[in-house]
């Protein structure tokens, strides 16, 4: 690869627009000087904007004799109601990336997740509290801001264009590895729009060679002009230590994420009402698109924009704003890298013959603030969500399910105790159906003298008693 110049960045704004890269050839070190070049000029310019971050979390332990009941192992799966909790504190070490100058930092959710308490340390040994901002576990993001930063002006990164990245790029990662202070490895760019590493929505995964450890979570991946081209997120090991395949967060899935959190917004995605499959050897022959690839639409949700725009089952989308779509993945990042109320041109395969339609990206239809339980009740510390047909595609339900679905569960709750569990499906509530958050809210602050409950967890319906 050709020498690049890495020049201390200035304070940077993450909304700032996206660097443009021009065209460049690239080639492999041609002599013996270019090989003893040194990264530690575009070390020193961006490890100052990495950070520590420490998150402290309070669990619950149950010692319940009730734990060997038939009955609530059935319907809790070992958690039920009259546990004898005892709360324990833990606390886990991640890293961050500072992307604003007022103190806005990137992490990664499962970092902060459940948090009760958050600080990030910096590299000069400064230590900060932080709100959290913005969590977003469909990317495995979250953003957080420094606690009364008294007018301070933190040293940011600049985002790159992550999809200027080739195979084969050098870039650096760094982070706070078993917890044994920032460091600093370097590796190439292994592969790109990786899938199947993690369970979040939208994976598009970078790959990467530069060492990654327990602890780099949240942590910088950069090129040689020190800009931001993804956060670190995940390995594959057995050992839990790097064998040098790491993957990271692509720079403008987490540039979006982050200019949400910096305007104090809810993050809302483009929906598009489909549900896709990827074109296998089989289907590419029998639709006659002599290539197996592309996302196959399988099923559209009535009324959607699918529907609206013209699209059928059968249908392959072959591009989105001239970037191929391999799979359904990659057609999922590319809309929920742009903004509800742009434009996209979708390229697809329909009767043996390629088109074009542009078409305005809206969000999911009935998007409605999650509805959380309080007071004097069992479903105290339940937050549930409507399962509207945008959450029913995402859930892997049929666009007609009616149920709210629980998002989360406050620790040491009443909801908590009893055995909600996020993700399950909540059905009725004695003999009302709770199709609907606002109405399961009300529904739930009822004080019968007991519950009649009916949900849906893994796959299964339990039904079950418990008292009011």
């Amino acid at each position: 690869m050709s020498s690049r110049t890495a020049e201390p960045p200035a304070i940077v704004s993450a909304v700032q627009a996206t660097e443009p890269v021009a065209a460049e050839t690239r080639a492999v070190p041609a002599t013996r000087t270019e090989l003893q070049l040194s990264f530690a000029p575009v070390v020193k310019s961006v490890t100052p904007s990495v950070v520590n971050v420490y998150a402290t979390t309070i669990s619950q332990r149950a010692t319940s004799p009730f734990l060997d009941d038939p009955f609530f192992q059935r319907f809790f799966g070992g958690d039920g109601p009259f546990m004898d909790s005892r709360p324990q504190k833990s606390q886990s070490l991640g890293s961050g990336v500072i992307v604003d100058g007022a103190g806005v930092i990137l992490t990664n959710h499962h970092v902060i997740e459940g948090a009760t308490d958050i600080r990030v340390s910096t590299n000069d040994g400064h230590e900060y509290p932080v709100d959290l901002v913005l969590d977003d576990p469909k990317t495995d993001l979250a953003v957080l801001k420094v606690k009364d930063a008294k007018g301070a002006t933190f040293p940011a990164l600049a985002f790159a264009d992550s999809d200027q990245l080739e195979v084969g790029d050098l870039v650096l990662a760094i982070g706070n590895p078993f917890g044994v202070g920032q460091t600093v490895t370097s590796g190439i760019v292994s592969a790109l729009a990786r899938t199947g590493v993690e369970s979040s929505n939208y994976e598009f995964f970078i790959q990467t060679d530069a060492a990654i450890n327990p602890g780099n979570s949240g942590g910088a991946l950069v090129d040689l002009q020190g800009r931001l081209v993804g956060v670190n997120t995940a390995i594959v090991s057995r050992s839990g230590g790097s064998v040098g395949i790491g993957f990271a967060i692509p720079a403008n899935m987490a540039k979006l994420v982050a200019e949400t959190g910096i305007a104090g917004g809810a993050l809302v995605r483009p929906w598009f009402g489909a549900r896709m499959q990827p074109v296998t050897a089989d289907l590419a022959d029998s639709l006659g698109l002599g290539q197996a690839r592309g996302a196959l639409i399988s099923e559209i949700a009535p009324g959607g924009p699918a529907e609206k725009a013209g699209f059928a089952d059968g249908d392959v989308i072959l591009a989105v704003d001239g970037f191929n779509i391999e799979q359904p993945s990659a057609f999922d990042f590319r809309l929920a890298t742009k903004p509800v109320g742009a434009t996209a041109d979708l390229q697809y395969f329909r009767s043996g013959k390629t088109e074009d339609k542009i078409i305005t990206l809206e969000a999911p239809p009935g998007t409605a603030k999650p509805v959380t339980v309080s007071g004097n009740t069992r479903f105290a510390g339940t937050t549930v969500e409507t399962v509207t047909p945008a959450v029913a595609q995402e859930l892997g339900l049929p666009y007609d399910t009616h149920a709210v679905v629980v998002r989360g569960i406050e620790a040491g709750s009443p909801a908590d105790d009893m055995g909600l569990r996020a993700g399950d499906l909540i059905i009725s509530l004695n003999g009302d159906a709770t199709d609907d958050a606002e109405r399961f809210g009300k529904l739930a602050n009822d004080r019968p003298q007991s519950w009649r409950v009916v949900l849906q967890r893994g796959g299964r319906i339990v039904r079950a008693e418990v008292s009011g």
